[in-house]
């Protein structure tokens, strides 16, 4: 797969691509990052990107002929069109499930804004995807195209060791519960904490189902959102419904975090 990436900070990729486990799948070319500096598109001597927004207000905005002209040059050296994502604030907010499209998908032209925004121009008549960090505000899209790139390489084949991803937070609509490693007994502040015993038994089943169980319990405290969709698509079996039902008696209705 392939994504370019236009932006006003193409130095901000290289290291990110070249660390980690993810660079994997960078270095394998199993994905192709393609950056595309916005200023070699403008069309004027101060290599502008930017201009005062109609009407007035704080800020600047990012001109649309310069984003034509990078977008058409992706789309010509790829040979085709592909999705394209703008990142904003009032965006769809970047979930797994939005990974795994991407991840099992072709690739995607990423717009990485700044300023105060995109000509509403290009958004219209372009922007197929646009995405969101969260409820915050970033001063550009740089910060959200790493992560969309770094979800999207630790799931592709021989970049993590199997099945790693397959028991992260969301990977079935639960948070991941806690995890533990040596030493077994951890002395802080004078206190001597050891690993849960039922973790050192060998009793794989058993594991299981104490780790399913820590994923309930934390998704229930933090994330009670995640925990209604897990119910309403079904993923939840009989037992994790008992385990829920008694640990909600226990702690009423909001459990502490």
């Amino acid at each position: 797969m392939r994504f370019d990436v236009v932006t006003l900070f193409p130095d901000l990729f290289g290291p990110h691509l070249a660390q980690g486990v993810t660079r994997r799948a960078f270095e394998s070319g199993r994905v192709q990052v393609r950056l595309w500096p916005l200023r070699d598109f403008a069309d004027d001597a101060y290599r502008r990107v930017d201009d005062r927004p109609f009407g007035g207000g704080p800020g600047m905005v990012m001109l649309a002929e310069p984003l034509l002209a990078a977008l058409d040059a992706a789309f010509a050296e790829r040979g085709a069109t592909a999705p394209v994502v703008h990142f904003t604030p009032t965006g769809r907010r970047l979930d797994q499930a939005m990974v795994r499209e991407f991840a099992a998908g072709a690739g995607a032209v990423l717009i990485c804004g700044r300023y105060e925004g995109v000509d509403q121009r290009f958004v219209e008549r372009r922007v197929t995807h646009e995405v969101s960090l969260g409820d915050f505000v970033l001063s550009g899209g740089e910060l959200p195209a790493l992560a969309l790139l770094d979800a999207v390489a630790r799931l592709q084949p021989g970049v993590l060791n199997a099945p790693s991803h397959e028991q992260d937070s969301f990977s079935d609509g639960l948070l991941e519960g806690p995890r533990y490693t040596r030493p077994e007994h951890l002395v802080v502040d004078g206190q001597t904490l050891a690993v849960p015993p039922l973790l050192l038994s060998g009793h794989h089943a058993a594991i299981a189902r104490w780790q399913r169980e820590r994923a309930l319990e934390l998704t229930a405290r933090r994330r009670p959102d995640l925990l209604a969709a897990a119910r309403a698509a079904g993923r939840l079996s009989a037992e994790d419904e008992r385990f829920l039902e008694q640990f909600l008696e226990r702690f009423g209705s909001s459990p502490p975090l």
